[in-house]
């Protein structure tokens, strides 16, 4: 493949994709809507970005941060905290705050990614896990289509569940994102067995790829990490949490502690990046969606099967890609490490990770270590070797990530039209 058939490729591929990129623009504008105007409703001013250390007491931009997110994703209180160090943290403090010795949680679909089923106790050993702490746990398997099966979680619900989970993302698994409407799906059927069970979604890497959020489908509680999509590649840390307001008090105690809970935590002097970086994330999404759907169409016209296909309606800012083979994995994410704006002469090599039973290969040449807002792909050194591509501060700079990404692939002889 020469460096003028990629570009052809590419170029054909972004005529074809012209109609879809416009119904994202349109999706940029609704959901910029929506964050405008909980700014608004909220009354955002200048003397609420100014941080606070210590304590954080009476840190009025803090409460002016969670009003804002509990007015975007229409809960009835948020805890956005830049303490919360990644979403599979903010999760864990959502399972700990709700979950009782005795009580059982119910995955919705299938297999959690490999931190959580850490956090849980159903891989490795860590100690504190739920499992250790007495939670029961079961999972409800995919339909072989990769949906959930909405008929076995009715029939898995007993008197002792408490809570279940619905991961939106894919994690490092091939099967479609969920999108809100089969949230309200699973929703109604557990609230159709008992009112009380708690829907808590993980949000990670679905904000603002949709024009509705999971709780206005019914769910309970959401929670993510805001170096995805709500940071809007400004958030240098931090997760939140936005749900039920009795839910959000005793996951508060979590955090801190009993009788402290939310009404301390000092922002640290982040408040005006965290806000901004909000404000900007719709926009950000619908470039990283415009760009994860070029990169889908460049290889699906290569024939490499993609989740999703590049027309598919997305769930999620994640495109996974399978490349069939650990050289081309490894390739792709060094191509991807070469686009970045940091660390692009750095070499990514597969290694161990907390959290994870195989070696994992991640390019991230981001301004926020870990960043997924910011351009990234990374996978498991694993059969079928998939890679996962995330983020881009534009669409423009995932191009160029994809050309850099054909490069490595080209002089090793991976690739060939």
């Amino acid at each position: 493949m020469t460096d003028a058939a990629v570009l052809d490729l590419i170029a054909n591929a972004k005529d074809e994709l012209r109609p879809l990129w416009r119904s994202y623009d349109q999706l940029k504008l609704i959901n910029q809507k929506r964050v405008l105007r909980a700014f608004q409703d909220n009354r955002i001013s200048d003397y609420h970005l100014v941080g606070t250390t210590g304590y954080g007491y009476g840190d009025l931009g803090r409460d002016a941060v969670e009003g804002v997110f509990a007015r975007v994703f229409r809960g009835e209180e948020a805890l956005v905290r830049p303490n919360l160090v990644s979403g599979t943290h903010a999760i864990a403090a959502c399972l700990f705050g709700l979950l009782k010795p005795g009580d059982e949680l119910i995955s919705a679909v299938g297999r959690p990614y490999d931190t959580l089923c850490q956090v849980i106790g159903i891989e490795g050993n860590a100690p504190g896990n739920l499992m250790e702490m007495g939670i029961v746990y079961r999972e409800v398997p995919l339909t072989e289509e990769g949906g959930p099966d909405l008929a076995a979680l009715e029939r898995a619900i007993t008197k002792k569940t408490r809570l279940v989970l619905i991961q939106r993302s894919r994690g490092y698994a091939w099967r479609p994102a969920l999108r809100v409407s089969q949230i309200a799906d699973i929703v109604r059927r557990v609230k159709n067995v008992r009112r009380d069970i708690v829907c808590f979604v993980d949000n990670c890497y679905g904000e603002f790829v949709e024009e509705y959020e999971p709780l206005e489908a019914g769910a309970d509680l959401i929670a993510g990490s805001l170096i995805k999509n709500p940071g809007g590649t400004l958030a240098p840390s931090g997760g939140y949490i936005v749900g039920r307001g009795e839910y959000i008090d005793r996951i508060a105690a979590r955090v801190t502690a009993p009788a402290i809970g939310a009404r301390v935590g000092p922002m640290l002097h982040l408040t005006p990046l965290i806000l901004q970086g909000l404000f900007l994330a719709p926009h950000i999404v619908g470039e990283i969606l415009q760009g994860l759907s070029l990169v889908a169409k460049v290889f699906a016209d290569l024939g490499f099967p993609t989740e999703p296909s590049w027309q598919d309606p997305r769930g999620d800012a994640v495109q996974a890609i399978r490349l069939s083979c650990p050289e081309r994995l490894t390739a792709f994410c060094r191509g991807i490490q070469k686009a970045g704006p940091v660390n692009s002469y750095v070499t990514p090599e597969p290694s161990g990770m907390p959290g994870y039973e195989d070696q994992i290969i991640m390019a991230g040449g981001t301004f926020v270590q870990g960043s997924s807002s910011e351009l990234s792909a990374d996978g498991p050194l694993r059969p079928p070797y998939i890679v996962y591509v995330q983020g881009g501060m534009s669409k423009e700079h995932i191009e160029l990530g994809l050309m850099s990404a054909f490069r490595e692939l080209q002089d090793q002889d991976l690739i060939e039209v």
